[in-house]
């Protein structure tokens, strides 16, 4: 029987950031909760050691970034999410950045690479932040048919695309509760 301290579920993880992303966004409250509702473009620096890693990537046109909430305020197991302030739902069923383990992903448009640098565009991330890999988007394996989104279905979100999806836009439309 594995004890807590023996138990290897129970043992930290640790990581290496791989390269840095950078946009325009330095506040949370400015930038998009996701990169779908912006076109906003950016960079992803993978770092040297990292490059031979970039080999064909140049022939997806999406990618998925993986990277640390480098700014995340704490871990809360329920948080009301930015697009219903009006009730409280469990962190596993949002995507908010305060999380037990502040790992965040977001699917970006890959306009082009340029050594270790790739242009990205679609990106909600704070700039600076870490990132921890990076996933190629595959549309035969990552795409689903008929899918069930929770609580969210249930937020007459079908025009989101046209709010300007940031904290602070959300909050004007009464969304929001940071």
């Amino acid at each position: 029987m594995h004890t807590e301290s023996t138990d290897p579920t129970r043992q930290p993880v640790t990581y290496r950031p791989i390269g840095v992303i950078r946009t325009p966004f330095t506040e949370q409250e400015n930038t998009p909760i996701q990169g779908i509702f912006n076109p906003a473009c950016g960079t992803v620096e993978v770092f040297p050691e990292y490059e031979e890693g970039l080999l064909d990537v140049e022939s997806f046109s999406h990618l998925i970034l993986i990277y640390h909430f480098h700014r995340a305020n704490g871990a809360m197991l329920r948080q009301k999410p930015f697009l219903d302030v009006q009730k409280e739902r469990g962190i596993f069923s949002i995507r908010h950045f305060n999380r037990p383990n502040p790992i965040g992903l977001s699917i970006v448009e890959l306009k082009g690479v340029r050594g270790t640098t790739l242009d990205i565009c679609g990106i909600d991330v704070l700039d600076g932040t870490p990132l921890l890999d990076i996933k190629p988007y595959v549309r035969q394996f990552d795409h689903r048919e008929e899918v069930r989104s929770g609580w969210v279905d249930d937020q007459h979100v079908d025009d989101i695309r046209e709010w300007n999806s940031t904290p602070e836009a959300l909050r004007h439309r009464g969304r929001v509760n940071l």
